[in-house]
């Protein structure tokens, strides 16, 4: 393969036409799949589609199952593997493609609800690894989940049609922010400052006295929280209308899930339109393309498997995270289906497979050419990007592929005309990132980080190659079809 080359001179006009098919399809995923929840459902709804059926019904009526079923499982709608059993033993291990759902966003608090000086807010805390400065005066939506007292869910999803309000978090303007830009980029915005103004009409009470001949009796009939509300009449008025259009009390709060993410659709970037710009490509883009390849395979030689997991951004930690026993319980459940209901088979079967850390790289941006080194770097429009190591600073938290795995990688690629390239995550001293390759690897496995690169991660809205996804996920469907067991098994 010519590697220092651009796809954009090397894809056939047949090619470049699926190549635009499989982008207005990712760019569709995108626009439906703003948190990890709504792509669980939405990944769901494609595996349906495509003949997958729930783990838990094989599970609940004891059936076997068998070369060529697809299943498939989720814990709390926030992670979701799927299966398709191949024609090999199972303990030969398994051909897996592994990908984060959640994105750096900004999450509503438990308490969030205030009204100051005429205006209302919800408090917030961000999530993940954020330039807070980029989140101000820029439309926001709001996505999520509330859950009642009595466990009843209302989702919820504001700010994406046009029709709908968005919501914004202000900054101060030029002229008095002379103390401001004397800060550094770290504290311009700080954490607390990161409120999302929702609201600024107040609720209009009637006076109790005007409607009572006993001006004191009508008083004393107030409640305390009425009292109290009358005092906030900005934070009422929005009481109100989420009673009235969501059926939410303050309380149900306590118990909700409400994300904040940049409003608006994924959108083509340039006069040739040969780029995606959207929030959310860090690591959806790697999601959606590996969804795409595991559900465009055709009967596996070994059994393929696709997992979308929750929390990387935070660090895999949580019942929803990649360090939580949800893929591995699954994994028994289906071993136990085929007839491998014992601890070693598990064991045997997690060793023996493969994997695709399927995490993005650090595409390279002349912008910033400084903090990149040129050899080993990550370009848009030239396939997907190998990671032999993330860590930081002497490799530090990385998982140090085996080069007898990169060969046969190599190999399969080469053969099905696949493009790659190598990279590392920036100059050596630079900075660094993660991913959930290390974690994989503890269970003997082979991994390596294999993903596309984007520009502006972590940024509202990033940037990627149409190229890239196109060829993401030819090469997703060729590891899953062909990676064979490196050591012979």
């Amino acid at each position: 393969m010519a590697r220092d080359k651009s796809l954009w001179e090397i894809y056939t006009d047949e090619q470049l036409q699926e190549m635009e098919s499989v982008n207005a399809r990712y760019r569709q995923c995108l626009d439906r799949g703003k948190t990890e929840r709504e792509c669980v459902r939405l990944s769901i709804e494609m595996a349906e589609e495509a003949g997958y059926r729930p783990l838990s019904e094989y599970v609940k009526s004891s059936q076997k199952l068998v070369s060529g079923d697809k299943v498939y499982a989720d814990y709390n709608g926030k992670t979701l593997v799927l299966y398709h059993i191949g024609k090999d033993p199972i303990e030969h291990g398994m051909n897996i493609l592994g990908a984060h759902i959640d994105s750096p966003r900004i999450d509503v608090k438990q308490n969030p609800l205030y009204e100051s000086s005429g205006f209302t807010y919800f408090d917030t805390h961000y999530y993940g690894g954020i330039k807070k400065y980029q989140w101000v005066t820029i439309p926001l939506a709001m996505h999520g989940v509330v859950v009642r007292r009595d466990g009843s869910k209302v989702w919820i999803s504001i700010g994406e049609n046009e029709d709908e309000p968005v919501f914004a978090i202000t900054d101060l303007l030029i002229h008095l922010a002379q103390q401001q830009m004397a800060k550094t980029a770290a504290k311009v915005i700080e954490g607390e400052g990161l409120d999302v103004l929702i609201g600024s009409i107040p609720q209009i009470f009637k006076d109790p006295e005007d409607e009572a001949s006993d001006k004191e009796e009508a008083a004393d009939k107030l409640t305390d929280e009425q009292k109290k509300l009358r005092k906030k009449p900005g934070k009422a008025n929005i009481l109100r209308i989420l009673e009235e259009q969501y059926g939410i009390e303050e309380e149900d709060l306590l118990s909700a899930e409400l994300e904040i993410v940049p409003a608006g659709k994924a959108r083509e970037l340039g006069f040739d339109r040969s780029m995606i710009m959207s929030y959310g490509q860090d690591d959806r883009i790697c999601a959606f393309t590996s969804l795409m390849a595991m559900l465009d395979t055709d009967v596996p030689q070994r059994t393929a498997c696709c997992l979308l997991v929750d929390k990387e951004e935070v660090g895999s930690q949580g019942a929803s995270g990649m360090q939580s026993r949800f893929f591995e319980n699954m994994t028994a459940e289906v071993l136990a289906l085929m007839g491998y209901p014992s601890a070693l088979s598990l064991r045997r079967t997690l060793q023996n497979s493969s994997m695709l850390s399927s995490d993005v790289s650090a595409g390279f941006d002349p912008m910033y050419a400084d903090v990149f080194e040129t050899k080993n770097a990550a370009y848009l429009g030239k396939g997907v990007v190998f990671n032999k190591f993330t860590g930081a600073r002497g490799k530090s938290g990385s998982n140090d592929a085996n080069p007898e795995f990169m060969a046969a990688i190599r190999r399969i690629l080469d053969e099905n005309e696949v493009q790659f390239q190598t990279a590392e995550l920036g100059k050596v001293d630079v900075g660094g990132g993660g991913t959930i390759a290390y974690i994989m690897a503890n269970y003997g496995m082979e991994v390596i980080d294999c993903g596309l690169a984007v520009l502006c991660m972590h940024a509202p809205m990033e940037i990627s190659s149409k190229a890239d996804v196109y060829e993401g996920v030819r090469a997703y469907k060729v590891f899953l079809e062909k990676m064979t067991n490196i050591y012979g098994l």
